[in-house]
């Protein structure tokens, strides 16, 4: 069964464009992964600062050995460091 995330960020306003060049390698390396179905980087065009990341996996254990990926585990890094807030990270299974 296919597992739906969507991941709120919150980054300060001066620290942006590092944001985007965290997400862009951790996009491009993730794509790579066997399982990854889509993960796709929104900017919310009202809230500055204010990224989602939309991502499909084709299960449950793929999203997990993601998570060990050394691009994430960097990222994770690199980005608690300019967060203005806590990630809000909400993960389901389509419906309908």
């Amino acid at each position: 069964m296919n597992l739906h995330i969507v991941a709120l960020f919150r980054f300060k306003e001066n620290h942006l464009m590092e944001a985007v060049e965290l997400f862009q390698n951790l996009v491009r390396e993730t794509r790579k992964e066997e399982g990854c179905l889509q993960y796709d980087l929104i900017e919310d065009n009202e809230i500055k600062g204010t990224f989602f990341l939309i991502e499909l996996w084709e299960s449950k254990e793929h999203h997990n050995r993601h998570n060990g990926q050394d691009h994430l585990l960097n990222f994770r890094r690199d980005a608690s460091k300019i967060l203005a807030a806590t990630t809000e990270v909400y993960k389901g299974f389509k419906i309908y």
